[in-house]
């Protein structure tokens, strides 16, 4: 089973990156983490609402001049090397 999951979310004002982390005791670790990324505007640690899914997530918002894939990939890559790790 993969660590994590993500998903882009398209809201009314503006795309966002959903990050799912199997082991939520890790959030505000992989936060401070993916806050350093060039792209991402700032990031909260929020309540999942929906069933089958872990009980937080990361939303990640991305500034108004970044491409969202581009910052998806990004993400995707520094979490796969922190799990890697562990």
């Amino acid at each position: 089973m993969l660590p994590f999951r993500t998903e882009i979310r398209n809201s009314p004002k503006k795309q966002t990156v959903k990050v799912y982390i199997n082991d939520t005791k890790c959030d505000q670790e992989c936060k401070d983490l993916l806050e350093k990324i060039s792209g991402v505007d700032f990031i909260e640690i929020q309540e999942s609402i929906s069933r089958n899914r872990v009980e937080e997530n990361l939303t990640i918002f991305i500034k108004d001049d970044a491409d969202v894939n581009r910052v998806l990939k990004l993400i995707e890559n520094k979490l796969d090397g922190h799990f890697a790790f562990d």
